[in-house]
């Protein structure tokens, strides 16, 4: 068949099936996006084709530029990084199962080759070209997590006990919830059995946890251990805490914990990126992310422990978003059995709840599945308005799932006299009822091919070997002068002088400091990198090994200003106050000063240094001589009023905008945080923009349709009509032959055989005249239809390439909004460095003041 035009936030899942003849139709099937924003929940047994289904979902929300966190019990959603678009046997060759080669009686090789073909064929059958397998790749980031190992990325859970960034005034609630599933997690984890909520160890922990999050801390293992034994509060209710939690049993109880702390394996779990929402679900760059939590290796306290910790902070990264109906980011929970059951309480479950009921109001679309219906709190998911069932093994599972999916419908305020038993008993592999809340009625489809190879389970092992990380190799020690590059193998600078000489100067420097009057003020830039750090910048700015003879400090004059300038725009809302420290030096005459020409410099006036640095030997410090007039308070104070006009004339704070959107990035935002905020906000804008243009062409062509309704009616009374007339002129020749032959009068009969005849020719022109406007009708509907499609796909295109409608403001200070607080005469640190690169000696200038180039 046919793929259906892309089209951003419409996922291509497959085609109609026609359950009565057992067949594929050629009418894809389309989902919103925006539906997922209601939750969807897929259950199927082994062999459904749900595992397929969900890959290709999840394939689509990557086109969509969707981010995504995908819990992965199992190993089987790492299939979504076997992308292969060139379909080469190659590509299949590492990946294919050894066993099932062999009971197909080929080799490795052979069975590769027809499973290229295989896809390759599979892909073609649903219109799916290489091109879209490229845009797979290339929409979204896929990493795979491995908490507790090294064999993926490895997942730093410390950051789960940092003090989450929310309001304790207006997020107490929540914040305590958090806290509540954080310390049953724990408990889980360190294997203690107690109630999070009532027992002692759990109320203790919870408060150890509130004292310090209330105060912005962030705890760990070793600080909680401590915390443990020497709690922060004194009292628990009404009782010392000595004497609700005995010191002896309090330290048992952060033995289990130090247990965990000292076990090597543990130490994974302390490895790697930080489990942070924001950094999962997109890339440093802003560039959305598909992150694969894997946990198949885990035991099931270790699941429970990382997938409860999961949850707790997408709750507090998705309380921190802004609402919106489109959607802004998904969760997906590959086999959701043990962590949201219907009668027991697991740490993963409330906040499973939590993310059901709340998530919609943000954007956060949540899609839990299973193969294993009969243990699941269905009463739980009646906030799920998209269901997608496939074949079920047992009559005990269907009718689970039914009173789930009833409880949803009415949840939705509808009712439906769908026999949904019946549908449900007919399905076969890869074909599943869909019922989604924002439809008419339920769909039969069966799901399209999927991009990615569909390979089963993979082991730690091989998924180390699909994110291409290296075999671990024995530990040897490795001599420092082997790793270090040319650049910076420098040789130690000689040991310095015993004393000091003034002959030590160089050329143009003073070995004292030159004296200035009294009412100058001076400052001296401070030193951020030593004389080591100096040498090594020489030996990389030369490209090869040199040998250092002498490096020295001298002090460069110069003129320091300190101003704030406020940029204000009432209509954005900024009032933004920019400090700045400018250096201008102008050589040994300062006349002439531009501002223009002076460093900015990337201190603050508090890292000022009240007096030079003090070092031993020749190597100095040394001072430049002031120059001319310089050492002047009045010539200083007419630099101030200079340097005051040219801030007001030259400064300006450039706002990145877009104008059809309105959105700016707004001053101290980076660049990462901008380009999500604005993928966002052109997602909401598509949506809007496709609604309102759908809505409206949907008008024409069901006006179209009507017009259609009608003419088809009448077509239907024309044929009609002119059957009977046909049938009349037919009785009437007979009549007039029969009158013929029995010698009666036929001149009354040729004429109303004559009559019919008219009357049946005009019958006949009527039929095609409904006919031909029939036609032009369903041609007038079809152009509606293909514009319709012309004008999403043009309206998804604009918004897709959002980053080049970008242009630059410049936002002005007023004069009063021009404050020079301070100029003084400023001293500058400069390390000296000679050094010899083998085709003589040379000398190179490092400033001290900045490490721009370190």
């Amino acid at each position: 068949m046919q793929a259906p035009p892309e089209q951003l936030g419409s996922f291509y899942l497959g085609a109609v099936y026609d359950l009565e003849n057992g067949k594929r139709t050629e009418t894809p099937v389309n989902y919103d996006a925006r539906d997922l924003v209601t939750h969807a929940v897929c259950v199927g047994m082994t062999g459904s084709g749900k595992t397929g289904l969900c890959i290709g979902l999840l394939e689509e929300a990557a086109i969509d530029k969707a981010p995504a966190l995908l819990i992965d019990p199992k190993g089987d959603i790492t299939n979504l990084l076997l992308q292969f678009p060139e379909l080469r046997p190659e590509d299949f060759e590492p990946w294919i199962n050894a066993d099932d080669a062999r009971r197909k009686d080929k080799t490795v090789e052979e069975f590769a080759a027809s499973t290229a073909e295989t896809w390759r064929n599979g892909l073609a059958d649903w219109g799916i070209t290489g091109e879209r397998m490229k845009l797979l790749a290339e929409q979204t980031q896929y990493t795979i997590f491995t908490p507790g190992s090294e064999m993926g990325t490895p997942l730093n859970i410390m950051g789960s006990l940092a003090a989450p960034k929310l309001d304790w005034a207006t997020e107490s609630e929540a914040i305590r919830e958090r806290i509540g599933g954080t310390v049953a997690a724990l408990l889980g984890l360190a294997g203690v059995s107690a109630d999070p909520g009532r027992s002692r160890e759990g109320i203790l922990l919870a408060n150890i946890f509130e004292h310090f999050w209330q105060q912005g801390e962030n705890l760990d293992l070793e600080k909680l251990i401590a915390a443990i034994t020497n709690p922060p509060v004194k009292k628990m209710g009404a009782f010392e805490v000595d004497v609700f939690f005995p010191p002896k049993d309090r330290f048992n109880l952060a033995m289990s914990f130090n247990t965990l702390l000292a076990s090597p394996k543990f130490q994974s779990w302390l490895m790697g990126e930080p489990l942070d929402v924001d950094k999962l679900f997109y890339t440093a760059e802003g560039k959305p992310r598909h992150s694969i939590i894997y946990i198949a290796h885990l035991s099931d306290s270790e699941r429970m422990f990382i997938v409860t910790l999961l949850l707790e902070n997408l709750i507090t990264w998705m309380r921190k978003q802004s609402g919106t109906t489109s959607l802004r980011a998904l969760l997906y929970f590959d086999e959701v059995f043990g962590y949201f059951p219907p009668t027991a309480e697991p740490s993963s479950k409330r906040p499973l709840l939590t993310l059901l009921k709340q998530g919609r109001a943000f954007g956060l679309g949540v899609v839990l599945v299973t193969q294993n219906p009969v243990d699941i709190d269905y009463k739980g998911l009646t906030n799920a308005g998209t269901w997608f069932i496939g074949k079920l093994q047992a009559e005990r599972d269907k009718e689970r799932v039914l009173a789930g999916l009833k409880g949803a419908l009415t949840e939705a305020g509808k009712s439906d006299a769908t026999d949904f038993s019946t549908l449900i008993t007919r399905l076969g592999s890869r074909v599943f009822l869909m019922h989604n809340v924002n439809d008419a009625g339920p769909t039969i489809f069966h799901t399209r091919w999927a991009m990615s190879y569909l390979r089963g389970p993979l082991t730690l092992p091989q998924v180390r070997t699909l994110v291409g990380k290296p075999e671990p190799t024995p530990a040897h020690v490795t001599p420092a002068s082997a790793v270090l590059p040319a650049a910076e193998a420098v040789q130690a600078p000689p040991a310095p002088a015993p004393a000091r000489q003034a002959s030590a100067a160089p050329a143009g420097f003073l070995a004292a400091q030159p004296t200035v009057p009294p009412e100058v003020t001076q400052t001296y830039l401070p030193c951020v990198i030593d004389d080591g750090a100096a040498a090594r910048l020489a030996g990389k700015r030369a490209g090869v090994q040199v040998s250092v003879k002498q490096v020295q400090l001298l002090y460069d004059v110069g003129l320091l200003g300190a101003a704030a300038v406020r940029f204000v725009d009432q209509k954005r809302a900024i009032d933004e106050q920019v400090e700045m420290l400018l250096l201008a030096q102008g050589g040994r005459q300062m006349t002439g000063l531009d501002w223009g020409r002076a460093e900015r410099l990337t201190l603050s006036r508090n890292q000022l240094a009240p007096a030079p640095e003090v070092i031993s030997g020749d190597q100095g410090p040394f001072f430049a001589e002031i120059p001319e007039g310089l050492a002047n308070a009045k010539t200083i104070s007419a630099i101030a009023k200079d340097l005051a006009d040219w801030l007001y004339y030259n400064s300006q704070l450039d706002l990145t905008v877009h104008p059809d959107l309105g959105v700016f990035r707004r001053p101290g935002e980076d660049e990462r945080a901008f380009t999500i905020r604005l993928q966002q906000a052109a997602r909401e804008r598509r949506d809007a923009e496709v609604d309102k243009l759908r809505t409206k062409a949907e008008k024409e062509i069901q006006r179209v349709a009507e017009k259609i309704a009608r003419e088809q009616q009448e077509l239907a009374q024309d044929q009609a009509k002119a059957q009977a007339k046909q049938t009349e002129q037919w009785v009437n020749i007979a009549e007039s032959a029969l009158n013929f032959f029995t010698g009666r009068s036929t001149r009354r009969a040729v004429s109303s055989a004559t009559s019919k005849f008219n009357q049946a020719q005009q019958a006949a022109l009527g039929v095609e005249e409904s006919k031909q406007a029939i036609a032009r009708l369903q041609e007038e509907q079809q152009k509606l239809s293909e514009q319709l499609r012309a004008d999403i796909a043009a309206i998804t295109e604009r918004w897709n390439q959002v980053a080049a409608a970008l242009t630059t403001e410049q936002l002005k200070p007023r004069r009063t909004d021009v404050d020079v607080r301070a100029t003084a005469l400023a001293w500058a640190p400069v390390w000296q460095v000679r050094y010899d690169d083998g085709r003589g000696e040379r000398v190179t200038s490092v400033p001290a003041y900045t490490k721009a180039e370190a």
